[in-house]
């Protein structure tokens, strides 16, 4: 069967849900037995997030094949089993930059290069290549980043339209809009679905879904009204209420309405019903923690909700393997001067980041669990504040240090790559992507992986020093994985302690709710074991 495409865009808001509600959709189309693609659109001109502030666009998810993209490409991997990679995102600049680049070329023969055509066939070439990730692709569902208004966004609503117009037999359009509850006026409110609807139509698209996101589930009422004023049938609008307990039960809150049956009819899809079971197991877990464990997270980014996202949700994997109930407490870790400020937790996560801002509060975390015989989870800079902190405590370094906050310091346990050196243009510099570890026989990782060759992704620049090494491990550090066909540490595990462990990779990127990541799994299972001890 020739693929069929779904298109998700978002009106009256930002922040509505719409990665969250693409991936619970295609997450039920997968459990229908269809094999699902994913496409998010982004709308900035940046070629990636690669070089965004964290607080202003949030987390940088990265894939196998090392592509820096949108943070929902986080939600699509938590939920769904497509395969994600550089095609699986396509922003406003890497479009731009590609055709420029082929009018530099010479390729267009002289035409005059305009936003119509040649940005949207470019914008349509990446949808077509989202098809073809792998061979067998059913659905491809794709999430238009922004809200439906914005200027920029207009050329890739306009290659949708096109698209349609095309294949008008293979597509469909589902519409994320907001339903406000005026509390003075004590009403739901329809009409900024109406204008953002009709926003849509006066581009040359008209929804076939509307999915409603509201405060609570709406009264048959509404839906009449959004109906008829909207010109979609009743049947296709679908409310979104806020979840009671986590945003993994969207896809069980939409499978109830029959989403995916919608979405099947309207395509032409015979498919089996859609099967739940695993992911109303992993529910159940959840709904029912056997005791409760407190973790406290380090870090620079935690006054944006969504710059810690994977970590976050990695934790929460954790908790539902172990069924336990999970309490992170935030620490900002430039407000830390002493180790005192942040006891009280069972185990602590030092997540990763860049530059000096937290420096000593992360170093003091690391401190503070290494003498105390606290469970410890370092991940990328995290690893890298646990080797300087053992450094120093342990070696007796004091003025050891990374090369990023302290150039010249006399002892660079952290220190750039030699082909690092040098380096200007911030974008795709990093040692990106999927590599491979060999790990040691015998310790914390291979029992957590169950397995002496692993697979993860990295996203640094600095390296752990070898020159180091010897002296590091004949005092109790032990480097426990290492790149394969290389030296470069990617683990290290202090000995004689019930769980401090620290990975140059980011393990977050690869963790489920069905499948909790083993190294956040074993984290999880120390601090309910360190909590016993207490």
């Amino acid at each position: 069967m020739q693929p069929k495409f779904i298109f998700m865009s978002g009106g009256v808001v930002s922040s509505l849900g719409k990665g969250l509600t693409s991936a619970a959709i295609a997450m039920i189309l997968e459990s229908r037995g269809l094999k699902v693609a994913m496409l998010k659109l982004d709308p900035y001109l940046n070629v990636d997030p690669g070089t965004m502030n964290p607080f202003q666009h949030g987390e940088v998810y990265v894939t196998d094949d090392g592509a820096e993209t949108d943070l929902d490409l986080g939600h699509y991997y938590r939920f769904t089993n497509a395969h994600l990679s550089k095609n699986s995102n396509a922003t406003s600049g890497q479009i731009y930059d590609t055709v420029l680049k082929k009018e530099r070329r010479g390729d267009y023969l002289g035409k005059t290069v305009q936003v119509i055509p040649h940005i949207t066939d470019e914008i349509k070439h990446r949808i077509l290549a989202a098809s073809k990730i792998e061979t067998g692709i059913q659905v491809v569902l794709v999430e238009i980043g922004g809200t439906v208004g914005d200027i920029e966004s207009l050329p890739f609503f306009e290659a949708i339209r096109q698209f349609r117009h095309e294949r008008s037999k293979d597509c469909i359009h589902i519409h994320l809009t907001y339903v406000p509850y005026l509390k003075a006026a004590g009403e739901v409110k329809t009409k900024p679905t109406q204008h953002s609807v009709q926003l849509l139509r006066s581009i040359g698209i008209i929804p076939d879904i509307i999915i409603c996101r509201c405060e609570e589930s709406l009264s048959e009422e509404i839906k009449d009204k959004i109906s008829l004023f909207c010109s979609v049938a009743k049947e296709a609008v679908i409310d979104e209420p806020d979840v009671p307990n986590s945003v993994y039960e969207v896809p069980v809150f939409l499978h109830k309405q029959e989403l995916d049956q919608k979405i099947c009819k309207l395509l032409g899809i015979e498919a089996p019903p859609a099967n739940l079971a695993h992911w109303e197991s992993m529910l159940k877990k959840l709904y029912n923690p056997k005791e409760k464990v407190v973790i406290g997270i380090v870090g620079k980014y935690l006054q944006h909700q969504d710059a810690y996202k994977c970590v976050f949700e990695a934790l929460i994997h954790g908790a539902i393997a172990n069924q336990v109930e999970l309490e992170i407490r935030p620490f900002e870790a430039e407000k830390i001067s002493s180790g005192k400020e942040i006891e009280g937790c069972d185990a602590y996560l030092v997540p990763g980041g860049f530059g000096e801002r937290g420096w000593i509060g992360k170093i003091l975390t690391a401190q503070l669990c290494r003498e105390k015989k606290i469970p410890y989870l370092g991940l990328c800079l995290g690893m890298q504040v646990l080797c300087v902190e053992f450094a120093r405590g342990v070696l007796g370094l004091t003025d050891a240090h990374s090369t990023e906050v302290n150039p010249t310091t006399s002892h660079p346990i952290i220190s750039l790559l030699s082909e690092q050196k040098g380096v200007e243009d911030l974008g795709g510099t990093m040692r990106l992507g999927a590599y491979s570890c060999i790990l040691k026989k015998g310790s914390k990782a291979e029992q957590a992986y169950g397995s002496s060759k692993i697979s993860e992704r990295h996203r640094h620049r600095w390296e752990f020093n070898n020159l180091y090494k010897d002296q590091m491990e004949e005092k109790g550090l032990s480097i426990s994985g290492q790149l394969e066909n290389n030296n470069l540490c990617e683990i290290v595990e202090v000995k004689d302690h019930p769980w401090m462990v620290g990975v140059q990779f980011h393990p977050e990127f690869k963790s489920k709710p069905t499948e909790a990541h083993p190294l956040f799994k074993e984290f999880i299972a120390a601090a309910v074991k360190n909590k016993v001890l207490v």
